[in-house]
């Protein structure tokens, strides 16, 4: 996988599909009634949860892969640069950034849909989305995130928030949900979403507050942002 972490070459936005395949070998994995189902979801509403975006081999590959590296992860903290602290009551995950390593998870093309998933969006939504970085998290039993957001209004950095879980035979009595606040309107809905392996949620970085709830079992996801150019 050809993960690109902020700063550094990307696609350009009008990218076509062969390019894409040519960087993403597993790319034709996402089939285009998935994407256009995601990109009618952020038209209407700002987010789009998929279930079985990957196949579950392809999801137990990136789980296994991911796990055989642990001792490679550190424990993820709040903010950036100067501002970057550790805070175990706000955030309680362990992550390890993709593209570090030649050998990290992913880099067998096994990511391949979501850039798919970014052509058909630049193509239908007109997003000019060119970047893309990611990480794998694992959440402790007990540990959990609180609510926030992925970027501040105006910051035009990140655009697109993806999360791709990675735990098979997943029950809701496990607890570990993604909550997606629906509240614009100063309301309190929101939506709950089970990290069974495969599934797939994406929404809009700067629009869609949310937060991990805490689960009885370990929690494995693939965090990634799809960004443009400042």
């Amino acid at each position: 996988m050809n993960v690109r972490r902020l700063g550094t070459e990307s696609l350009d936005a009008d990218s076509d599909q062969e390019a894409a395949l040519s960087l993403w070998p597993d790319a034709l994995t996402l089939s285009i009634d998935a994407a256009d189902r995601v990109a009618a979801d952020l038209a209407d509403r700002g987010w789009s949860v998929v279930p079985e975006f990957l196949a579950a081999p392809t999801a137990a590959t990136l789980r296994a892969e991911s796990l055989a590296r642990r001792d490679q992860f550190h424990r993820a903290g709040t903010g950036r640069g100067a501002g970057h602290h550790l805070q175990p009551g706000v955030r309680g995950d362990d992550v390890l950034w993709l593209g570090d390593t030649p050998d990290a998870p992913g880099e067998g093309g096994d990511l391949g849909a979501l850039e798919t998933l970014r052509v058909h969006l630049n193509r239908t939504l007109y997003l000019g989305l060119d970047g893309f970085e990611a990480h794998v998290a694992v959440y402790p039993p007990g540990a959990g995130y609180a609510r926030h957001r992925d970027a501040f209004h105006g910051a035009r950095s990140r655009v697109l928030s993806t999360v791709l879980y990675l735990n098979p035979g997943w029950d809701d009595a496990d607890g570990g949900h993604l909550r997606l606040f629906l509240d614009a309107d100063g309301s309190e809905s929101f939506v709950d979403v089970t990290p069974e392996a495969g599934t797939l949620a994406v929404f809009f970085s700067e629009d869609i507050e949310h937060e991990v709830r805490p689960a009885t079992r370990e929690r494995v996801s693939v965090a990634g942002w799809f960004s443009v150019r400042r």
